[in-house]
């Protein structure tokens, strides 16, 4: 990529990346961040990318402990938000299916995307956590003297 496209592309610096200036209930991105910035709902987002789930399926599926609670609520959210969709067959039990619309489908290339920018980026965070956290242990294990600290006023 040429620095000419980088600059058409990349906002300058001090510019926000998205204006979220307008109210609240009418802000997209905050909206949708809002629900894909919770727990659980990248994590069912992955798993129907693979296809058609039954709920106990996508339950032990997703990693870590969600509850039928918390799942139930999950896959809620984002079928009102229009990126999964239920059936329910009628037998007995009932047979629930869940799976991805269209919209939750072009979700997933932002999710790659965001996971490889993680990959590529891991060992650098890795390194300002290390970095940070023996920053704070040193201050913590060495404190100003009361009085030779940063002024306050």
């Amino acid at each position: 990529m040429s620095a000419g496209h980088t600059a058409v592309t990349t906002p300058a610096r001090g510019t926000p990346v998205v204006d979220c200036s307008t109210p609240r209930e009418e802000c997209a991105v905050r909206d949708v961040l809002d629900r894909l910035g919770d727990r659980w709902s990248v994590y069912v987002i992955v798993e129907l990318s693979a296809g058609l789930r039954r709920f106990k399926e996508l339950q032990r599926a997703i990693p870590g402990d969600i509850s039928q609670r918390m799942l139930t609520l999950t896959v809620r959210r984002l079928e009102r938000d229009g990126l999964v969709r239920r059936t329910v067959y009628p037998t007995v039990p009932p047979r629930v299916e869940y799976e991805l619309t269209e919209t939750g489908h072009s979700f997933t290339h932002l999710v790659r995307a965001l996971a490889d920018w993680s990959t590529a980026h891991r060992p650098a965070i890795a390194a300002a956590r290390e970095a940070w956290d023996a920053a704070a242990d040193d201050a913590r294990r060495h404190p100003d003297p009361p009085g030779r600290g940063a002024r306050t006023s």
